[in-house]
């Protein structure tokens, strides 16, 4: 295949001036190489010209009805020493005229194989006669029946126990009149009439639960057996949406630098989720060092950014640079960049080396300590070193769990920290009860319009992008922050921000999500653009001593 024919494109501009990267991105934390930065601005010159993908970003209103997707850009050197790009985009297939732009899929399968198409068809008239039979009125039919049947058995069974119950009486009150003016034989006689009315009003009990327990039995049988058969459509499908999957994963194979090839199926095979998950292997970053190895093009430095307005749920900025996704393409990553000499990991980097934890208070049963930022609360899976590690070398006497509350790692500003079980379960409980105030401080980028205001926003973990969060109205939790400006300066909004809730990135998302402010934490690495650090301070807190119950308050300006 010629050069011409490749989908590599030259660089516009003169990179000869231009040091090349001692090692290659590390996808999942980096910041772009220049090289990278000419790559993406040359290709989003190319989309700005795209009619479909032109969008009004400022408005927020969208020209077309496609939503933004993620691009990717691979900086390589071709045989002839000559460097220049590979573009892709994160899916299967987009509506460009792509005319040896973007990289082709790993696998088209989906797309064009008849047999896979037959299956799938398959599967999927499958899916549509489970949903008839699941909505299907007679289910519903059934299920009604079986409700007013158990209604009606429940009422009647409820006035025939009551029958029975003053037959029972009326017959102890004649039992007990009759003692005193009847003889012996009439006494016996009466006894044996008693008796027998016991015996009819138990017949009748007998013979209620009897016909009506037949005749729900009946119509649960009914309804039984129809969702056998959707239970038994649904293994179907499960078994054949399996089989399918396992195909198309093995159509997916994946070479690495030294040439090994590995499909999905055997990359996520050791991995506790077994099974990839959807979508996998059609994001930008494994489509583009599949083609370069492919075509013998040396891997130089790559970058990913996102292109047009955000999705609902996840947080994203037009023309921003985000790594690559963690439970998709780290495994496949994991695999493709064997052989590649890559930049150091910088989350295995102890960000809190060299800096130290300062006590702001300290009495019996507490300690109050400002965290600085890039330092974890508590140990990470990498990383021991600590807020938790720190105090309980410091204060080996302490017991109980010592962490009562946590800041982000990216996050200075005052902690409190328990040091004995009493005083941890007070604290806490304060901080479960929400009795506890604390008031933050950030920097954002842009000029936040209102003076003040209270974002409401559910939150909950982006399963595909670890620790990143979504806002998510069917399965987040609620979060609620107040907010208010303390000035504006430069394209930079100085605010306060009153968590009232304690989620996970509350305040990030917040401040970053189009449904929020809109306006990402000047440094947010996760949400934002990095800068030296995140410009986040918890800088009051405001509690009741655990066991004096006296009212304290601290307060730490922020060093920004």
């Amino acid at each position: 295949m010629s050069l011409n024919s490749l989908c590599f494109t030259s660089f516009e501009r003169d990179t000869c001036q231009v040091n090349l990267p001692e090692k290659f991105t590390f996808p999942f934390y980096y910041q772009p190489h220049i090289l990278a930065n000419m790559a993406a601005e040359q290709l989003q010159g190319y989309l700005n010209n795209q009619a479909q993908w032109q969008y009004d970003i400022e408005s927020t209103t969208e020209k077309t009805a496609l939503e933004g997707k993620m691009f990717g850009v691979l900086v390589v050197k071709n045989s002839a020493e000559e460097l220049g790009y590979l573009a892709a985009y994160s899916g299967q297939i987009i509506s460009l005229s792509t005319d040896n732009l973007f990289v082709p899929p790993v696998s088209s399968m989906q797309l064009n194989d008849d047999a896979y198409l037959t299956e799938q068809a398959l599967i999927n008239r499958i899916n549509d006669e489970v949903t008839a039979k699941e909505t299907s009125s007679q289910l519903r039919q059934y299920v009604d029946e079986i409700a007013v049947a158990t209604n009606d058995y429940q009422s009647r069974l409820l006035t025939l126990q009551a029958t029975m119950a003053d037959g029972r009486k009326q017959r102890k009150q004649q039992r007990e009149a009759a003692k005193t003016s009847v003889n012996e034989d009439e006494y016996q006689q009466l006894e044996r009439e008693l008796a027998g009315k016991s015996i009819e009003q138990k017949k009748q009990l007998q013979a209620l639960k009897k016909f009506w327990q037949e005749k729900i039995s009946a119509l649960q049988s009914h309804l039984n057996e129809l969702n056998s058969e959707i239970a038994g459509l649904k293994k179907l499908r499960r078994a054949k949406s399996k089989a399918l999957q396992k195909k198309l994963f093995a159509q997916y194979e994946f070479l690495n630098a030294d040439g090994e090839v590995k499909d999905l199926n055997r990359i996520f095979a050791d991995l506790p989720e077994k099974t990839p998950p959807s979508g996998a292997g059609d994001c930008a970053a494994p489509k583009l060092l599949q083609y370069a190895y492919q075509h013998n093009l040396t891997p130089i430095a790559m970058a990913e950014f996102w292109w047009g307005p955000a999705p609902k749920s996840a947080i994203r900025q037009h023309k921003n640079y985000y790594p690559s996704c963690y439970s998709k393409c780290q495994p496949i990553l994991g695999h493709m960049l064997q052989g590649l000499v890559v930049d150091e990991n910088p989350l295995l980097v102890n960000p809190a080396e060299g800096k130290d934890l300062t006590i702001v208070h300290q009495d019996d049963d507490i300690l109050v300590v400002n965290k600085p930022a890039e330092f974890l609360s508590v140990p990470g899976k990498n990383i021991e070193d600590s807020v938790y590690l720190r105090i309980k070398t410091q204060f080996p006497q302490a017991s109980g769990p010592l962490i009562v509350h946590r800041l982000d790692m990216s996050t200075s500003g005052l902690l409190v920290i328990a040091l004995n079980k009493r005083a941890h379960k007070a604290l806490q409980k304060q901080f479960i009860e929400r009795t506890v105030e604390k008031r933050y401080v950030a920097l954002v980028t842009g000029n936040v319009a209102a003076e003040s205001g209270t974002i409401e926003l559910p939150l909950r973990l982006d399963l595909d992008d670890k620790p990143r969060q979504l806002v998510c109205y069917q399965h987040g939790k609620a979060s609620t922050t107040y907010w208010e400006v303390l000035a504006r300066e430069d394209n930079i909004t100085r605010l306060h921000l009153y968590p009232k809730t304690g989620r996970t990135h509350q305040l990030r998302v917040h401040c970053a999500h189009k449904l929020g402010l809109n306006m990402p934490i000047v440094g947010d690495d996760h949400y934002g653009d990095k800068a030296e650090r995140l410009h986040l301070h918890a800088e009051y807190l405001a509690l009741r001593h655990p066991i004096s119950r006296e009212e304290m308050t601290f307060e730490v300006p922020a060093e920004f």
